[in-house]
């Protein structure tokens, strides 16, 4: 196909612009938005425009599904027939004016058309511009419960009003039951909330103080006495993140990394350390006379942890890349061990959407093989009496108890530690160690209920 010459076209918003380039990559080359948001907010971006362009990339690929059946009862050949170009336009607008009451419909739908001009698609405009001024009359406000057919499948149905794969919510219907996943569907398309550890806690006040007079609002965790949940602005351009005052890390995620229980002077491995976050806790916990060996397989990914590093002045971290399914190469074992390992990601999916549209059953399979030898690893560097902690940010069974029975299974001189007791001091006023630790002492967070990222962590003991 011929490519159609730069067309002249008219002013788009900036906050616009960034969202489609955002969109139109994750949808074509499998990248991530996150990452693609920060590199393009890093420059002289309009708070305004920054915010915007989030709000619009994040809020159109948590409700892709949605604005997809939408349009195609709208466009005869469906949407999947189009050019990705005008895909993206068709939700990026719909989305607009289906949840953003405070656009103009004219200006979503005129920018729309133009963003397609933009990308050199310009025989698409008038197809973008009718298809979006017909769901403005007809389907931007309409409940979508009157959108969708009642006869359709219950999980498929499920699935369209609440923007998910079918499959996803037949499995977790089957875990959770049908209420719990209902709250997790809704809790998956709210946008997450920033938190942050304070690496001093006794400069909280301080710092409290310092991100409120940045013009952020500031409140106190959910879980942790050391946390606090951020809104308002861009946390990463405070004095506080800039000095190495904070980390930004979910509530759920702090708590694996003291679950271990690290204390000072102690040996500490950190197995699948990026991008760092939970490694500066470990590094200020074990302190100046500890060690932690920070490793990960892939060395561009370390640089993330490198520069958490510099950025919090940390002297007692070294870092190295390894293929932690393979034999270790330390000679020494180690006082704490954690296996944070990668994962589906699926307690993650209000911060991270696309991975709802990329996952598939058959992958939960793959990725507990390789979780199992990252933990069967981890377990031979750990010292008599030490500790270790495997965690994932998945809600999947295959990922997290299934891995670790198989991983103990016929290994003697391990047991599942007390994690309610590392924790407990260390919760938020009102929050009981009872309701995050489970029966058989795995640590669990669910987003609906627990206002995190859905985690799992298992704290491991061998024995003296």
């Amino acid at each position: 196909m011929m490519t159609e010459p730069t067309p002249r076209i008219a002013k788009i918003s900036r906050a616009r612009e960034i969202a489609f380039d955002v969109l139109l990559r994750v949808e074509t080359r499998g990248a991530y938005s996150n990452d693609l948001l920060h590199a393009r907010l890093e420059g002289p971006v309009a708070p305004a425009d920054a915010a915007l362009a989030t709000e619009l990339t994040l809020g159109t690929l948590r409700w892709q599904r949605l604005l997809d059946f939408l349009i195609e009862r709208t466009l005869p050949r469906g949407s999947k027939r189009l050019d990705a170009e005008v895909r993206i336009a068709l939700r990026l607008g719909l989305y607009q004016l289906r949840f953003l009451g405070g656009i103009p419909a004219h200006a979503a739908v005129n920018e729309s058309v133009e963003l397609v001009k933009r990308a050199r698609k310009r025989s698409a405009a008038s197809l973008v511009n009718a298809v979006l001024r017909r769901l403005a009359e007809k389907a931007s406000q309409a409940p979508a419960e009157s959108l969708v057919p009642k006869e359709l499948p219950a999980p498929e149905r499920l699935g369209i009003l609440h923007s998910h794969p079918t499959w996803m919510i037949e499995r977790w219907t089957a875990v959770f039951g049908r209420e719990r996943t209902e709250a997790l569907l809704a809790a998956n398309n709210r946008p997450a909330e920033t938190a942050c550890a304070v690496l001093d806690a006794e400069n909280r006040a301080e710092v409290l103080a310092g991100l409120e007079s940045a013009g952020l609002s500031v409140r106190l965790g959910n879980l942790l006495r050391g946390a606090l949940l951020i809104s308002g602005g861009a946390p990463a351009r405070s004095a506080a993140y800039q000095k190495g005052e904070i980390s930004l890390l979910d509530e759920a995620s702090q708590a694996v990394a003291l679950l271990l229980g690290v204390h000072k002077g102690q040996s500490v491995l950190d197995l699948c350390a990026a991008p760092g976050g939970k490694t500066t806790l470990l590094a200020l916990a074990t302190g100046p006379d500890g060690k932690v060996i920070a490793c990960d397989l892939h060395a561009n990914r370390l640089r993330a942890v490198d520069a958490q590093i510099n950025r919090i002045h940390l002297a007692n971290v070294e870092t190295r890349a390894l293929d932690a399914t393979q034999p270790l190469p330390f000679d020494a074992s180690f006082d704490r061990v954690l296996v944070d390992a990668p994962c589906s990601g699926t307690g993650t999916l209000s911060r991270h959407p696309e991975i709802r549209w990329r996952l598939r059953a058959e992958d939960l399979t793959d990725l507990h093989g390789k979780q199992v030898r990252l933990l069967r690893a981890g377990l031979g560097s750990v010292k008599p009496g030490g500790r270790l902690v495997y965690s994932t940010c998945s809600l999947e069974p295959e990922e997290n108890e299934l891995v670790v029975r198989e991983s103990l299974g016929g290994l003697r001189g391990f047991r599942i530690g007390d994690g309610g007791a590392h924790l407990a001091p260390l919760l938020a006023d009102g929050v009981s160690a009872d309701v995050l630790v489970d029966a058989d002492g795995f640590f669990r967070t669910f987003p609906p209920e627990t206002h995190t990222d859905g985690f799992f962590a298992a704290p491991i003991e061998r024995g003296s």
